[in-house]
């Protein structure tokens, strides 16, 4: 996808680009971003062959070409360090970092500025993408893959899979309300076809974490 490409060919790096509000040049979700990240960067090495599902489980086979660093890699390497677990497991391990990590690996792509400063003692960040123009396409094609408007099979992989994962984490800047996401579980159910195990592993996580803030 020629989108995806121009932004720095990484699933997590898109979706980290999807939770950004361009008016508010921040990250919504910011809390449960961590979540997604790792869902998406698992998403990115099982379709790839990185890795297998064994039974519910994730199994390392071959190292990807990442680089070294990049939530990809740390991913598999912890995988690969591991007996099979869980993908809901992986999906929550080191969440909080996930954020750094491919923020990180954006600033360095030159995608995002990163404007660093202080208010009332507190450390506020100001994230502006450099090609904001790229970001509104990438979020237009997902948005309309999970209202849909044409089947499923003709999206591109990439596309299908963000719309996916977008839509279990409930983001709001493509799916903005749980009662908009209702009458679209079907399509959203086909949309997570290709990695229906992460899939599940991040809504499951999600309305972990929310119910975890809600409980104070």
């Amino acid at each position: 996808m020629e989108t995806r490409a121009k932004q720095g060919e990484s699933l997590a790096r898109s979706a980290f680009l999807l939770a950004l509000d361009p008016r508010k040049e921040r990250l919504t979700q910011r809390g449960e971003l961590g979540l997604l990240l790792r869902a998406a960067a698992l998403a990115e090495l099982l379709l790839a062959g990185n890795l297998a599902d064994e039974s519910g489980r994730a199994r390392a086979l071959t190292a990807p070409a990442a680089e070294p660093g990049s939530l990809r890699a740390v991913v598999w390497e912890q995988i690969a360090s591991s007996p099979p677990r869980s993908w809901r497991r992986w999906v929550r391990k080191d969440k909080g970092k996930a954020v750094g990590v491919v923020r990180d690996e954006l600033a360095a792509a030159r995608m995002i500025s990163v404007e660093r400063r202080r208010v009332l003692l507190f450390p506020v960040e100001r994230i502006t993408a450099r090609k904001a123009y790229l970001s509104r396409r990438l979020a237009e094609r997902v948005g309309r893959a999970v209202r849909g408007g044409g089947p499923v099979g003709r999206l591109d992989e990439d596309v299908r899979v963000l719309a996916a994962l977008a839509a279990a984490a409930r983001l709001r800047t493509v799916v903005p309300s749980r009662r908009e996401a209702r009458p679209r579980r079907d399509r959203i159910r086909q949309l997570s076809a290709p990695v229906e195990p992460i899939v599940t592993a991040l809504r499951r996580s999600v309305d972990e974490a929310r119910s975890a803030s809600a409980a104070g």
